[in-house]
């Protein structure tokens, strides 16, 4: 299975990076995970917000390719369990789908293109995360989704 993780900015700071890092390592038996850093645009005044939008979100678009299953992570989602997750992927791999890309917008949110484009919408939680930890929990997620997958002990 191939992941390819888009998301809008950076991660600068090191105790995220050295998370991620370690879950990255750890996926590396069960899948091929991609990580690809756009630039975020700085929005200087509000009301541009959504042409800022469809700018990020043509960036993101040209990143995805035709066949690929696209999850979003958008606020109005669905919520999974970690077993309904795992279930998702599961299901997916069965279906003969190789690359399953996850996108996480900017502190704006998503296009609406992108939200179009989405296979699945995907939310994380009701509550707010800052983005650099919604990547991190996302990788811990897909690594606790194959765990669970593959019967390991991790999942409790």
């Amino acid at each position: 299975m191939n992941i390819k993780i888009i998301a809008l900015g950076k991660i600068k700071e090191k105790f995220l990076k050295d998370g991620i890092d370690e879950f990255l390592k750890r996926l590396s038996p069960y899948a091929s995970v991609e990580i690809v850093e756009l630039s975020p645009i700085e929005i200087k005044d509000e009301h541009l917000t959504k042409r800022v939008l469809k700018e990020e979100g043509e960036k993101i678009l040209s990143v995805i390719k035709p066949q690929s299953y696209v999850i979003t992570l958008e606020i109005q989602g669905r919520e999974l369990s970690s077993e309904q997750f795992a279930g998702k992927i599961k299901e997916l791999t069965n279906e003969g789908i190789s690359e399953i890309v996850f996108v996480i917008g900017s502190s704006c949110g998503i296009s609406e293109d992108v939200s179009k484009r989405a296979d699945f919408k995907l939310s994380m939680s009701r509550m707010t995360f800052l983005h650099q930890f919604a990547r991190l929990i996302l990788i811990e997620q897909i690594y606790r989704a194959f765990k669970i997958i593959k019967g390991e002990i991790y999942h409790k």
